[in-house]
């Protein structure tokens, strides 16, 4: 992802990539300095971290000391983590930007489920991901059935009961995404990342589909929130507003 990244963001005109951190040495850098360690880059604006939980952790409190702003691509961040991140940013004046999905046509998709769950009496997500992912359901997935639940609250819709009755296997109906919006998770050797939004109402249903065929789908969404992350001071979740 890193790779992708550096060599996507470095043909834009307007962001330069000067800095590649990571424990091993890339095998290319595209120009950019190599460094094993967060620790010893040099003077930048911007840090973009697609690492990990633990890592984005520690990157937000570097950004914080050195008053950076910071682009967070990571998932499985907890709550704790989220609350540790907007203190980083609101005491050290800096912006973050987190995101679940930086694809375009995810923000996209997110947006069209929403301005239809007010219409459907159920919904169900399916989300497929490559099997080196290490978290389930995907970050994308629990921001979809936030933004669905919410758009049903809005329209006074009650929450979704599940009508089956008995469950053969444990776990067979899914992971509950909040208002009773089931989420599937799947891993499964070359796929990228794709997501299924599954709408019913008697007589009718609706699939909202994205895919990503190529991590090149993250660089538009990255590029926009390195140019709008310290327009503002503290902690933006998503980049949905940045979608116009």
């Amino acid at each position: 992802m890193g790779q992708i990244l550096s060599a996507g963001l470095s043909a834009l005109d307007d962001i330069a990539v000067t800095t590649l951190v990571d424990p091993h040495e890339p095998a290319a850098t595209g120009g950019a300095t190599w460094v094993p360690t967060l620790s010893g880059a040099g003077e930048i604006d911007v840090v973009v971290d697609f690492s990990s939980a633990r890592g984005v952790v520690d990157s937000a409190a570097w950004c914080a000391r050195h008053h950076v702003n910071l682009v967070v691509g990571a998932t499985g961040l907890s709550p704790n983590d989220i609350g540790t991140l907007a203190t980083n940013a609101t005491d050290a004046g800096i912006g973050i930007i987190v995101a679940s999905n930086f694809s375009i046509g995810a923000v996209l998709s997110e947006r069209f489920a929403a301005a239809a769950a007010a219409y459907f009496d159920r919904v169900e997500i399916v989300e497929l991901h490559h099997d080196q992912k290490a978290d389930a359901p995907s970050g994308t997935s629990i921001a979809t059935a936030r933004a669905i639940a919410a758009s049903r609250e809005r329209a006074g819709l009650a929450p979704i009961v599940d009508p089956t009755l008995t469950t053969t296997l444990p776990g067979s109906r899914g992971a509950d995404g909040g208002d009773g919006v089931v989420i599937h998770s799947v891993r499964l050797p070359g796929l990228v990342a794709h997501q299924e939004i599954l709408f019913g109402r008697p007589g009718e249903g609706l699939t909202i589909r994205h895919d990503s065929y190529d991590r090149k789908s993250y660089v538009a969404g990255v590029a926009l929130a390195v140019r709008a992350v310290g327009t503002a001071m503290g902690l933006r979740l998503g980049i949905d507003d940045l979608v116009t």
